[in-house]
């Protein structure tokens, strides 16, 4: 830093550039006197401007790793809570269209078998029965398709 001298400062008072002002020696003052004054200078600095140590920036790298650490707790507990919500209503779709599938098997088998009796009347009513059981099992298996799909989705990327 250097120290600038106006006219205007009788007593030696000087202003160092910045912010703070010090006591300029004047070439009446002794080394000693100089040396005392930006001593006193050199501890107000410090107590007015507190430094970082590499302890400081340690802990704060170990808080900002815990609060990363944390975040990412936080989005993996999400992220597990999403895709047992979707396995869950995969399982319950998967039941769901194997029930109705089955349903339709058993309904055109026994249409099959009564369908032969009279060889007229029971045919449509099985084929009509038959056919819509396997619409609504093919409309939950689609449905199963698009949950095991968000599944995949919710996975893709961490390879």
């Amino acid at each position: 830093m250097r120290t600038t001298h106006t006219a205007q400062e009788p007593d030696g008072l000087g202003k160092i550039e910045g912010e703070r002002t010090a006591f300029a020696p004047s070439s009446s003052h002794s080394a000693k006197e100089a040396a005392e004054v930006f001593e006193e200078q050199a501890e107000q600095d410090e107590l007015a401007e507190p430094r970082h140590s590499l302890t400081d920036d340690l802990f704060a790298l170990l808080d900002d790793g815990k609060t990363y650490f944390e975040a990412e707790l936080a989005f993996q507990k999400s992220r597990t809570s999403f895709v047992a919500n979707r396995a869950k209503m995969a399982v319950a779709y998967g039941a769901a269209a194997f029930g109705i599938l089955h349903l339709a098997l058993i309904a055109v088998t026994v249409g099959i078998v009564i369908a032969l009796a009279p060889l007229v009347g029971p045919w449509i009513a099985t084929l009509i029965v038959g056919g819509v059981l396997i619409a609504l099992g093919i409309v939950c298996v689609r449905m199963l398709k698009g949950k095991i799909d968000d599944i995949r989705a919710a996975f893709k990327g961490d390879e």
